[in-house]
């Protein structure tokens, strides 16, 4: 099996995060991207992610199984989580499902929820 093997699946649970105390984002269409023995990757829609509270960074990554990825910082009241929110805007054709998906850094987040609905 290619130790780098990508599967990505609907996540049947509603999925809620807060920063700051406040609600960044709440979706019953999270995916769920599982990628060789890394841990699993939430990645959630845009529609249902406040985006008023993110700001777009100069901080980018690569990954040849992914492809390019751009950051977002969390700004609420004051408070800012540093490049906490990565997306693929432009994924490779393997990974074209999370276009459009952001995913948090679950160190930097109040919480992380999932529950079934």
């Amino acid at each position: 099996m290619n130790p780098h093997a990508i599967l990505i699946e609907k996540n049947p649970n509603r999925v809620k995060i807060t920063f700051d105390g406040k609600s960044i984002a709440d979706t019953q269409k999270a995916l769920v991207l599982r990628e060789g023995k890394l841990p699993p990757v939430l990645y959630l829609p845009r529609e249902d992610v406040d985006m008023t509270l993110l700001r777009r960074t100069d901080y980018s990554t690569h990954c040849p199984f992914k492809g390019n990825a751009a950051y977002y910082s969390i700004i609420a009241e004051g408070k800012t989580a540093q490049d906490a929110v990565w997306t693929y805007e432009s994924p490779i054709p393997a990974v074209a499902e999370i276009k459009d998906y952001l995913a948090f850094y679950k160190e930097k987040m109040d919480a992380i929820e999932e529950r079934s609905e």
